[in-house]
This record gives structure tokens, C-alpha cells and sequence, in this order.
């Protein structure tokens, strides 16, 4: 929120939304309706509209799904939505891999980066590069986007862990059970209030559900040398 513009006495700002579809869907990741990115983009308006006025409720539509762009503007006719429908049907399964698809690409990347706030999935790369792109733009940009899936993650990384502060008793053979210091390998936030994913200090741990208030994320932290200290530093064993 902090980048809408002032212009001739009203706020622009400018929300963006990524909705990817065609092959993602069924294989990868679950089909999500407009209307569940839509409750984000509505509830931050109304904390802006506490603040100032606000003229116009822009936001800008990237997706695949060339048929999206139309039956949104019918579902919310108070907003303006700016999107391009070559770049969606650029981004068909049978175009995807042309230099005009991947001109589109870029662009949709760019605009998703430069909002003042992105919602979208984390399953999907465009989102995760989108949302890269955003942190080098804000000192921190972790509380301007909003996933209706995955959490953050790249590939190859390290196991994502989390440690457990609070106790937790399974209530049903779904959850899985929690004492503090135990360290837990995410699988994912379902955000219901509950988290995915095994408890690495309980024998035989399956993934499970838990709370997602009762861990905090373990930081890894390394040691970095000064310069002048570079030439004779050790790693600490």
C-alpha cells in the first residue's frame, strides 16, 4: 500500500493479480475461482478507502485463461481491470514456447513486480519470480502478497523447517503430534489456520496437520568474514 500515487488529488493504486490455469490445473496445483482472489484485493481497498479516498479500484489481470479477462469485469463491474488478451493467448499450451509468448511473459512479470500489492499462487513460477523481483524493490516485501496456495520456495532449496513452540496432541490420525524444540519439515500452509508437514524428531513421523500458530520458522545463519579478515578465516566447525 505504501506505493500508491498521489495524482491530482486522488490515490492511484494499482493491485495485481496473477491467475494461472490451462495445464497448472488438475496436475500441479487445484483450480482456484476469481472470486477467491478478489476477497485480497477487496479487503485491502477498504483499509486504503479508511485512509482516502479512493477514485478508481484498479487492478491489473495477468493469466492464461483468455476468458478470464471478460467474465471478471462482469463479476465486479466497480473495478477496472487492465489486462492484455494477446499475452494470455500467448501463453496457450500451443504458443507458450515462442518469442512472442515469452515478450508476454516479461511484461506480466514486470507489472506483477511493480504493484502495490500481488495475490496469486505460489505454485506458479511467474508468481515466485514476480514476488523476487518485489523484495528487491522494498526493504521488505513479505506482508504485499498474498499466496492461495504454496508458500515461498525455489527449487533446489534446502528443506524449509519450522520449530515447534507450543505443545500439540493429535485430534484425529490427521494431525500429527508437536512437543516444543521438535523441528518440522514444511509441506506446505493450508491457510485455515492449519500447516502440512513431518515432524523430523518424532520416530516414524508422518506428514500431518498442526496448528500453524504453535511453530516459528528456524533461520539457518552462516558466518560471513570481513574483507581483511577473508584471506585467513575458517569456517567454525
Amino acid at each position: 500500500m505504501s506505493k500508491c500515487r498521489y495524482l491530482k488529488s486522488s490515490f492511484v493504486c494499482i493491485y495485481r493479480v496473477h491467475v494461472r490455469r490451462t495445464d497448472k490445473v488438475g496436475t500441479e496445483a487445484a483450480f482456484h475461482d476469481i472470486s477467491e482472489y478478489m476477497k485480497h484485493v477487496e479487503e485491502y481497498y477498504e483499509l486504503i478507502k479508511r485512509r482516502q479516498k479512493v477514485d478508481k479500484k484498479n487492478v491489473y489481470l495477468a493469466t492464461d485463461d483468455p476468458n478470464l479477462l471478460e467474465e471478471t469485469r462482469k463479476k465486479y463491474p466497480d473495478y477496472h481491470f487492465i489486462s492484455d488478451n494477446d499475452i494470455s493467448k500467448s501463453a496457450s499450451i500451443n504458443q507458450r514456447y515462442t518469442d512472442n509468448s515469452l515478450r508476454g511473459v516479461i511484461l506480466d512479470i514486470h507489472f506483477l513486480a511493480n504493484s502495490d500489492f500481488l495475490v496469486c499462487t505460489f505454485s506458479s513460477q511467474v508468481c515466485r519470480v514476480a514476488y523476487e523481483i518485489m523484495q528487491t524493490l522494498h526493504p521488505d516485501a513479505s506482508s504485499y502478497f498474498r499466496s492461495l496456495d504454496d508458500i515461498y520456495y525455489f527449487g533446489g532449496q534446502n528443506e524449509h523447517r519450522q520449530r515447534a513452540i507450543y505443545p500439540h496432541d493429535p485430534r484425529n490420525s490427521a494431525e500429527t503430534h508437536l512437543k516444543p524444540g521438535d523441528l518440522i519439515a514444511v509441506a506446505g500452509n493450508h491457510w485455515d489456520g492449519y500447516s502440512k508437514g513431518t515432524n523430523r524428531d518424532l520416530a516414524g513421523s508422518k506428514p500431518g496437520l498442526y496448528p500453524s500458530y504453535k511453530v516459528e520458522d528456524k533461520i539457518d545463519t552462516a558466518v560471513f568474514p570481513t574483507y581483511k579478515q577473508a584471506k585467513h578465516f575458517k569456517i567454525p566447525s
